[in-house]
Formats: C-alpha cells, structure tokens, sequence
C-alpha cells in the first residue's frame, strides 16, 4: 500500500496556503499537473476527498482544513530535526529563510547580509519581504526561520531579540524648509499621508500623532515608502518615515526633512523566531553579531 510521503505534505500544504492549484505549483516549482497528480494520490491514500474543486478556484472539505492544520505542524517538526542537526555541527550554515517586514528591507537588508556573508560564509540567506501579520504566519507555520520586524510583538512561542532602535522623522517639500517643525498633534491637518493597511508603520504613525482610524485629513495611502515620499515632493501633504531611510529617501525628491518635536516617536526593530527552534541559542549569537554590525 502506497504511504503518504513528506512529498505529498509540502504539495498539499501549498495548495492548501494558495487555494489555487496553478500558484501552489509556482510555488513549489513543479507543473500544475504534477502538483494536482500528488494531491490527488493523497486523497486516494487517505479514502477521501481535501479539495473541492470549482471551476476558478478551490475550497477545502472539512476533513482538507483539518489535515492541512497537522501536515503543517509535520512538516515544522521535519524542518526542526533538520535545525537540531546543524545546531550539532558547528557554525549556522545552509538555508536560513530570513523575512523582512516592506519599511525596514530596502534600506537595511543589503547592509545585513554583507554581514552576515561574512559572520557565516557557509549561510544560504533566503530573504523574503512581506508585511508583519504575513511574517509571523509564515513563522509559526515553519516557513521562516528568522523575521526582522518592528518590537515588540508580544506572541509567547516567540524570542524577540532587538537590534536597533531609530526616530521618524518628518518630510515635507522643499519650499517648507524654513517653517516652523509642527507639533505631531497638527499633522493630520497638513495632511498626513500613510501606507496602505496592513503596515505596521502606519499603525505606528497613526498611534505617534494620535490620529483616529480613517482620520478625515488623510488623502493617500501608498504601498511604500518611497510613493509617498515622491508624493511629498509632488506638494501633496508630508509623511512620516523611520529614520534609516532618510539617506534613501532624501535625496529622491525635492522634500526637506526634519526631526520631530520631544518626545520624538520611534519604533525599535528587532529579530523574531521561534522559541522551539533548535538553532535559537544561535539565533541569539546572529542577533547579537548583527547588531554590533549595525552599530558600528
């Protein structure tokens, strides 16, 4: 009798995350035929169905929600023993899927991987950008082993270990240069431009300057930092950014800016795993190279 494979797991946990059979292929790097061959043998195996299949998408049967919820604590059990093995041989070093929240990757991952090219020559660096709720999915469910987020995120299973903290400061055009800084309070009115949802440095801004949700003076919500920066220096409002983006930024539109009125808003970005993993007494050691690196 045919058993069910790791194989089938990882094609089955695709489709379950995609809920589209020719994206989970993609992302598993087979054919969408491969793919639906698999999972169908699975179902065979198991003597039911997971999948209902429509004409433009699928659901899961009640039986595929459950099964996709235990092939995945299978699946980061299988990805743990192949950590406790490295945690055994030496320095870290193969694969290590890194997850960078959008505010924080253009302006501090390549500077973090030179870093850690050097610390772990032997380390293939997996980088992938996503917002914060996608990242810690993607970590309690095993696929990332590191997220470097904005702290704290408050989840038990978790290590938080920081790395710097850092300032927003404000961008307006460049005609405003010499005008009085305004009080945080004052910024809606100007207006305010923010990230689209989903951003946890617009839930950040919005908490700085003490703005309700859907406040009345926001125009625009853009999906980087760079849209509203050039939107800044279009004459349309000011916003605010963290301050390791300020050399990228500055230079790439016609805007001035400036450090806010105390006590300056901030936000303090830190490394995050999980605290089951394996390798986390040298996820601490990574932590603690990274930010000597990064203070240096």
């Amino acid at each position: 009798m045919t058993k069910i494979t790791l194989k089938h797991l990882r094609y089955f946990d695709a489709l379950a995350r995609h809920r589209h059979f020719g994206r989970a292929a993609e992302a598993s790097s087979i054919s969408q035929p491969a793919l639906s061959l698999q999972v169908k043998e699975l179902e065979d195996i198991l003597g039911a169905p997971l999948v209902e299949r429509g004409a433009r998408q699928i659901s899961l049967t009640t039986l595929g929600e459950e099964f996709a919820l235990r092939a995945r604590d299978v699946l980061r059990a299988v990805d743990e023993l192949g950590a406790l093995a490295r945690a055994s041989t030496g320095p870290l070093s193969g694969r290590l899927r890194l997850g960078v929240i959008p505010t924080v990757a253009p302006y501090l991952l390549p500077r973090l991987m030179r870093a850690l090219s050097r610390q772990f020559p032997d380390l293939d660096l997996r980088p992938r950008e996503a917002v914060t709720p996608k990242l810690l999915r993607d970590l309690g469910e095993g696929r990332l082993d590191l997220a470097l987020l904005a702290l704290p995120v408050s989840e038990p299973s978790l290590v938080e270990h920081p790395l710097l903290d850092e300032e927003f400061l404000l961008v307006r055009h460049e005609d405003t240069a010499d005008l009085p800084i305004p009080p945080l309070s004052d910024l809606p009115a100007a207006p305010l431009l923010l990230l689209e949802e989903g951003h946890c440095f617009r839930e950040q801004a919005i908490a700085a300057c003490k703005m309700p949700q859907g406040p009345a003076g926001e125009i625009m919500e853009g999906s980087s930092l760079s849209t509203l920066v050039q939107m800044v220096g279009a004459g349309i409002g000011v916003t605010l950014i963290p301050e390791m983006a300020a050399v990228v930024e500055g230079r790439a539109a016609p805007v001035v800016l400036h450090r806010l009125p105390e006590p300056r808003p901030g936000r303090r970005i830190g490394l995050v795993w999980r605290r089951s993993n394996p390798l986390s007494d040298r996820f601490v050691d990574l932590a603690e190279g990274l930010r000597g690196a990064l203070a240096g």
